[in-house]
């Protein structure tokens, strides 16, 4: 039978690799791991939006509800330059290192309620040091940096319900 840290060890190399897909059966145990790949956008551009029959039809996944149109701004607001929020975002995540939850689960930033957090923003980390614990199933998993470092930001709060692979801590490397 596989140990904990035998299927987390799976789960990383998984993760790290162009592997979608990967089944194991050991002694009566069977694991099955699926990651879903995700596309990367490098440039937005505007383009016109296609019909929503059109949409649902072509697409087989939910597609998010279309944000409210800003008004149209006035000659004053167009002649002035205006930074767009997500690349400040890109620019100021580009050399991080984001901690990722290894499976779907509940995040605790400590061993038990009321006891301090096992990393806050501005601590420094070592690649083994645990940052948190995610709950899947009563398994309470501890959770390891995998970078020497210093805490930039806590992505999630305390309790929340958080996806295999979602961003938890960012990280700047040492």
């Amino acid at each position: 039978m596989l140990k904990i840290h035998e299927i987390r060890e799976i789960i990383k190399l998984v993760d790290q690799s162009a592997i979608t897909e990967f089944k194991i059966e050991e002694e009566g145990t069977k694991i099955s791991i699926k990651k879903e790949t995700v596309a990367s956008v490098s440039q937005v551009t505007a383009m016109p939006a296609p019909a929503p029959q059109a949409v649902l039809a072509s697409t087989p996944e939910p597609v998010a509800a279309p944000k409210e149109a800003a008004p149209a701004p006035t000659p004053t607001q167009a002649a002035a330059p205006q930074a767009a929020p997500v690349a400040t975002e890109e620019v100021e995540e580009a050399g991080l290192h984001k901690i990722t939850s290894p499976m779907v689960g509940t995040f605790y930033q400590s061993s038990e309620p009321g006891a301090a957090a096992y990393v806050k923003v501005g601590d420094k980390v070592k690649n083994d040091s645990v940052v948190c614990i995610v709950e899947a199933m009563k398994l309470f998993n501890e959770i390891e940096a995998e970078v020497s470092g210093e805490i930039v930001k806590v992505l999630v709060e305390d309790g929340q319900l958080v996806e295999y692979g979602q961003p938890l801590f960012l990280v700047k490397p040492e």
